[in-house]
């Protein structure tokens, strides 16, 4: 298996007015296509600094970051956007779902404005929205979602462009313990199913433990 991650000797240092905070310190991770990751650690460990940066999200002080042909650490803003609407799937604690907009209306808008037609995006929409099993909610706003249907939701959205690399911050931290069992199964089971890459920065060692390799953050480098 080839790697679809590298990152050598990352670091990330913020500087205030009264202080320098090294969060990542020479840092190094591997990692093969089509596996799972999860990093856990405590919080302000640099779990999400990590999974931030390799989004593009946050920027790195040094070290690199290459994510299939893209590196990562080096791209313009144009490039940036480009990377994350076609190689990346993001899942976040929160689902930041369009509250104006239906379940269906969110799946599909990344795949439009990726330049997908619309008859195939809300086909693929409606199909994955069977798949993390709330198609009959699929018209209803996320006002009407419970919050283990929201992430469903949010789940299905962050495959509509097909991505090679599915990056969840804690995706189930928001939810009660039965609904967190129950998205972190779906999720592996998505991450399987599309035959996609997971790294998944959790503190819930029951959902890590479902990971191919677990690490955790310890003085900015992973163990």
């Amino acid at each position: 298996m080839s790697n679809i991650l590298t990152i050598k000797n990352l670091e990330k240092v913020y500087v205030t007015d009264s202080e320098r905070l090294t969060v990542l310190k020479g840092l190094n991770l591997n990692v093969e296509e089509g596996s799972k990751i999860a990093v856990v650690g405590e919080s302000g460990s640099g779990k999400s600094t990590l999974l931030n940066i390799i989004g593009g999200i946050d920027n790195a002080t040094s070290g690199t970051v290459t994510a299939g042909e893209w590196e990562v650490t080096s791209l313009t803003e144009a490039k940036m956007s480009e990377y994350r609407s076609n190689f990346l799937g993001l899942i976040f604690q929160f689902h930041y779902l369009l509250k104006d907009f239906t379940a269906l209306e969110n799946v599909y808008m990344p795949a439009l404005i990726a330049g997908l037609p619309k008859k195939d995006a809300i086909e693929r929409a409606t199909q994955l929205l069977n798949d993390v099993g709330v198609a009959e909610r699929k018209d209803h706003l996320p006002s009407q979602l419970s919050g283990g249907e929201r992430q469903r939701v949010a789940v299905a959205r962050a495959l509509i462009n097909d991505p090679s690399l599915i990056l969840a911050d804690e995706p189930t931290g928001n939810l009660d313990p039965a609904n967190a069992e129950k998205i972190g199964s779906l999720l592996f089971s998505m991450a399987d199913k599309y035959k996609k890459t997971l790294i998944l920065v959790t503190h819930d060692m029951k959902l890590a433990a479902n990971a191919d390799y677990q690490f955790s953050i310890v003085e900015g480098r992973l163990k």
